[in-house]
């Protein structure tokens, strides 16, 4: 650690627990964080500002007016110009501290990708918004025995558990095993809404568990749910006992990993549908040139999606062949409209 390094983090070396051993060992580490909304902004800031030496943020989203209550790394302009999460987190979170290495990449977790995006990491950070993905990531995480850190929250509700492969309960032991993933089907920020404060917290406790695990003061041997209701200021701690029985981590079935349980279409809120067009790659420039002849209004772009309106939804389709269409819950008009302005 130099003299600058020493002044910046002298505050945290301070905290006897982290110390300067702690804090060099942070420095020296690297995470890779999936989703960069709610939890994810407040994760990575918090990450950056301890001093984490490199992040890698996925995230296949763009920044909305209705993200800035509550997505804290984004500003009005981001959403002006519908900046991809990640782009629009990498620009703010370099500017924080650009002394340490925040890569982006925009693109959504699938089964194909996820292996090569996640590995070479000591800890993957949840910052989702969705159980699919969620047990993606679980099944990733101990296939390569990489831990990995899970979190939610929705309404003034939210809980973190820590995951060790091989030593604590996953995220298959609790979900799959008591139905605790009811709660979150049945409940979304879109239906539910979500409170900042308790998006915040629950990340906090993330991050702290983050910083502890790459500081090398915590091994994760035990898994334990923390829950959190910030308007009613209840917390509670509870024990997770590995299932002996588990799909993902006694049995090594990875449903998610081999494609098995993720669809083509995701259901994404917001009113909204999102299509998965693997194995595809869209020239943005061109099929704005067609758009723009054809009987669509209001299109506009960037260098990472194209975005248009064709009453009364709204498509915004990326690079590598998603689209989000909003106005509709039915996947076959998604469907329709996808293969009338993009192509079957």
């Amino acid at each position: 650690m130099d003299p600058q390094d020493r002044e910046r983090f002298s505050r945290q070396i301070l905290f006897r627990p982290l110390g300067e051993s702690g804090q060099e060992a942070l420095l020296s580490s690297s995470a890779v964080l999936v989703g960069c909304g709610a939890l994810g902004t407040v994760i990575a800031n918090l990450l950056v500002r301890s001093g984490l030496g490199r992040l890698r943020i996925i995230d296949r989203d763009f920044v909305e007016p209705s993200n800035l209550q509550r997505q804290t790394l984004f500003e009005e302009e981001d959403a002006r110009q519908s900046l991809p999460k990640a782009a629009a987190a990498e620009r703010r979170l370099r500017a924080i501290n650009s002394r340490i290495s925040v890569e982006a990449i925009v693109a959504d977790l699938t089964p194909e990708n996820a292996r090569e995006l996640l590995s070479g990491f000591p800890l993957i950070l949840d910052g989702t918004d969705n159980f699919e993905t969620r047990l993606l990531i679980n099944d990733v995480s101990i296939s390569l025995n990489i831990p990995w850190i899970y979190a939610a929250a929705v309404g003034s509700y939210g809980v973190t558990m820590p995951v060790r492969p091989g030593a604590s309960a996953c995220l298959a032991c609790l979900l799959e095993t008591t139905g605790a993933s009811s709660f979150a089907a049945e409940e979304t920020c879109d239906t539910a809404g979500i409170l900042n404060s308790a998006a915040s917290i629950v990340a906090s406790l993330a991050s702290t568990e983050a910083v502890k695990f790459l500081a090398g003061k915590s091994s994760f041997s035990e898994s334990r749910l923390i829950s959190c209701d910030v308007w009613s200021a209840r917390f509670q701690s509870v024990r997770v006992a590995r299932n002996p029985e588990c799909r993902a981590c006694a049995l090594h079935q990875w449903t998610y990993l081999e494609g098995d349980a993720q669809p083509h279409i995701t259901m994404c809120g917001r009113d909204s549908v999102q299509i998965h067009e693997r194995h595809r790659r869209l020239d943005l420039s061109s099929l704005g040139q067609r758009l723009s002849s054809a009987s669509v209004s209001s299109v506009r772009a960037n260098e990472f999606l194209l975005r248009f309106q064709v009453a009364p939804y709204e498509m915004t389709v990326f690079a590598d062949g998603r689209a989000i269409i909003k106005g509709t819950k039915d996947p076959a008009v998604a469907r329709s409209l996808y293969a009338r302005f993009v192509g079957a």
